[in-house]
Order: structure tokens, then C-alpha cells, then sequence
């Protein structure tokens, strides 16, 4: 597996971590929660896509 796969997936699980204890401070519903992950992880992709050029 590419080490820089394994880093996105760190860091994807860390900004989870992170996004529901804000989650949990400002009262989000579990819909803008889900938008903010698959934005999170579009950008993500992204990011990995062009680094593999």
C-alpha cells in the first residue's frame, strides 16, 4: 500500500475524531456531519490524485 494512502486515512480518521467533538459543541445534525466527511474525503482523493502524477 502507498505510504501516502496510509497517511490520508490517518489523517481522515483524526479529522472524524476531531469533527465530532465540534460536532457535539455547536449541536450539528448527523447530515451536515455526513456533508462535511465527503467533502472532507473529495478533497482528500484529490489531493492523493495529483500527488500520483
Amino acid at each position: 500500500m502507498d505510504s501516502g494512502l496510509i497517511l490520508l486515512v490517518f489523517l481522515a480518521f483524526l479529522f472524524a475524531w476531531g469533527l465530532n467533538r465540534v460536532r457535539r459543541a455547536l449541536r450539528f445534525g448527523p447530515v451536515a456531519y455526513a456533508g462535511v466527511m465527503i467533502v472532507f474525503i473529495i478533497v482528500m482523493l484529490a489531493v492523493w490524485g495529483q500527488t500520483m502524477r
